[in-house]
């Protein structure tokens, strides 16, 4: 008799980093894994001490239940982790309860475990097979590094660490050293890339949704179907990393297959996510929105939510994944009887505490197996799914200049909202203005774009483009969402001198520290975005191109808190927007040259600490720099006079924003 394949164990890592779009190379990676058998796949994303902590712990109860076996040592996972971690003595008496004796036999085991965390013992003895750490975008890149360093800790062989995603395929020999780990370029296409001899390709897997239930972080873009129907772009734009990423056009990939297994295994998802970045630039866009339709998602299009804790039990019944189908039972469970009361409440709590699932540490499988057979009448009962609209989202936005009314007419076909028309540079007006009417032509109303600034354009050009599309909102009767975006450099500059691509410090040459945070600083008022309603944009970047430059140069705080500064102006002191802009006013036209040019490198610097030490400046020069102390603190700390102001103010505001969306 042949003997049974020995499992072996593979991690994959995304650093813990915030991020809305799950980890899909780790999810068609997960699906590669599963289909060879024998591995056991495991998921993380979060604090890994925490993890390492919790691994431990899993030792260290297989060791208890060895030795005690009239004891079930997983109900009581929750204080042994508490112990490992933290080593206070109470988390001991909690476990043996007041039995000396039971003390005396297991303290041993426990403090083995203690100890091999806490002197570091599992550096030495690593027990994962392979390890694969994603990465994002450069400027998470303190954080990418730190989960690469310790992920070399966890896995047996440096060789069988591997390092993929935008960042690696962007700046693989900064990585290489800073790690010592060479990352992988791109994506995997090819068969045998990961096993010779093995013919699945990577990139064309359908995804393992379940892993994401593995972790306690939740996307906030869940609930779709992610995918591609092309990969890479026809264009080289300097600023992109596309070319890199994906380097050749492909302009076709199949998605019935993989959307139908996703549904198959993990349960029908609401919206369709599509990740293509030119996929206009297609010959078979035709059959890419058959392909969509096909998939469920022609217009009008409706999904009926279906019963996940069913699904979920399902899939734990055929141990798919048990370690996510145990944390997402036990939390749709837990979820569901805070929703009850009176009589359902106490009877569902029985069943909850009878097979000890009240909390996730503790519940076991076959304990949740048994308590959903109770509980079972009880959530049917209550289960309820209304069908709502689907959507269709190119996420990365579709090319203005390939617009016309045959591709725009197939578009309209497909439940898309929004449709996000690129719009990076106020140069390509013509192609964006012709792609919006050919698609208010073709029915469509709801529109979406990334703005980028801080790129090689003028600060006004930001301001241009968003009046563009607050009018065509108007006029057209549609709703365009604008989200500017600041330029980050993914590499550093060719002389190598300056790298702003592992922060957000970068300033393009016609912008400044200062315009930059007041951009900010308006969009903290927008929520980073900016819709219909020409009332609304006018006040939040100004009438005008006049009023938007003097937004760009008014303080911080007067920014952040516009209508009480504005409403200070009737106040007396002379603290208000318009006092500030009758003394700005006044030191742009009478100071020297000398003393203008000291004044606005200090403020397009965005530096303020150490004005009132600067010599050479007049008196008003030193009252407008006053302006640009940061009140902030002031105006939220009691006994201040700003905040008595704020106080004020509040009680029976006289300015209200408002917002038509």
């Amino acid at each position: 008799m042949a003997r049974p394949k020995k499992i072996r164990k593979v991690l994959l890592l995304e650093p813990n980093y915030a991020n809305k779009f799950p980890p899909i190379g780790l999810m068609k990676i997960a699906t590669y894994y599963r289909n060879l058998g024998n591995w056991d796949i495991v998921f993380y994303k979060g604090d890994l001490k925490r993890f390492i902590v919790e691994q431990i712990s899993e030792h260290c109860i297989e060791e208890l239940t060895e030795f005690l076996v009239d004891i079930d040592w997983y109900l009581k996972k929750d204080v042994i982790v508490e112990f490992i971690r933290t080593r206070k003595k109470e988390y001991l008496d909690t476990l043996v309860a007041g039995n000396a004796e039971l003390k005396d036999t297991i303290l041993p085991i426990l403090s083995f475990y203690k100890d091999y965390y806490w002197k570091g013992t599992w550096k030495d003895n690593p027990e994962w097979d392979r390890v694969y750490v994603t990465t994002l975008f450069t400027f998470y890149w303190d954080i990418t590094i730190e989960t690469i360093n310790f992920a070399k800790l966890l896995v047996k062989k440096k060789s069988d660490l591997m390092v993929g995603g935008v960042l690696a395929s962007i700046q693989p020999n900064e990585i290489y050293q800073a790690t010592g780990i060479k990352p992988y370029v791109g994506v995997l296409q090819t068969p045998g890339q990961l096993d010779k001899g093995d013919t699945q390709i990577i990139d064309q897997l359908p995804l393992d949704y379940s892993i994401l239930d593995e972790i306690d972080y939740k996307y906030s873009m869940s609930n779709a179907f992610y995918g591609y129907t092309t990969r890479g772009c026809i264009r080289h734009c300097s600023f992109c990393a596309v070319p890199i990423l994906e380097p050749s056009y492909q302009s076709y990939i199949p998605l019935k297959e993989r959307i139908n297994l996703i549904r198959e295994h993990f349960g029908d998802q609401k919206d369709l996510l599509l990740m293509d970045n030119n996929v206009l630039a297609s010959k078979e866009f035709p059959q890419i929105i058959q392909d969509i339709i096909d998939c469920g998602f022609g217009k009008g299009a409706m999904f009926t939510p279906p019963n996940q804790l069913e699904i979920a039990i399902r899939n734990l019944k055929v141990g798919i994944n048990d370690r996510a189908y145990i944390r997402k039972s036990q939390s749709l469970i837990m979820e569901f009887y805070g929703t009850l009361k009176d009589e359902e409440s106490f009877e569902v709590y029985r069943i909850i505490s009878k097979y000890h699932i009240g909390k996730l540490l503790t519940s076991k499988k076959e304990n949740i197996l048994l308590a959903y057979q109770q509980i079972k009448p009880y959530y049917d009962k209550h289960f309820k799914s209304s069908s709502q609209l689907r959507f269709v989202d190119f996420n990365q936005g579709v090319d203005a200049r390939l617009f016309n009314e045959d591709n725009v007419k197939l578009l309209s076909k497909i439940a898309i909202r929004p449709l996000r028309i690129a719009f990076d540079n106020i140069k390509t007006l013509p192609f964006y203005e012709k792609a919006i009417r050919l698609s208010v032509n073709a029915g469509l109303k709801d529109f979406s774009n990334y703005l980028l600034y801080n790129f090689d354009d003028k600060p006004i050009d930001l301001y241009r483009r968003l009046k563009i599309n607050v009018e065509f909102c108007e006029e057209l009767n549609v709703s365009i969402y604008s989200f500017p975006m600041k330029y980050h450099p993914i590499r550093p500059d060719k002389n190598g001198d300056v790298d702003y691509s592992h922060n957000r410090d970068f300033i393009g040459k016609y912008w400044n520290r200062k315009y930059i945070r007041a951009v900010q600083a308006i969009l903290n008022s927008t929520k980073g975005k900016i819709g219909k309603g020409k009332a609304f944009f006018y006040k939040a970047f100004g009438n005008d191109e006049d009023q938007f430059l003097e937004l760009l140069e008014m303080p911080e705080t007067f920014i952040l808190y516009r209508f009480f500064f504005e409403w200070l102006d009737n106040k007396p002191g002379g603290f208000g927007t318009a006092h500030w802009r009758k003394c700005w006013n006044r030191c742009m036209s009478e100071s020297s040259d000398t003393e203008k040019s000291m004044l606005l490198d200090i403020i397009h610097q965005n530096k303020f600490n150490s004005v009132s030490e600067l010599s050479g400046l007049s008196q008003q020069g030193q009252e407008l720099l006053l302006y640009y102390t940061n009140f902030r603190k002031d105006i939220i700390t009691p006994g201040t006079e700003l905040y008595r102001l704020k106080k004020e103010y509040d009680s029976n505001p006289t300015i209200k924003l408002k917002r038509k969306l």
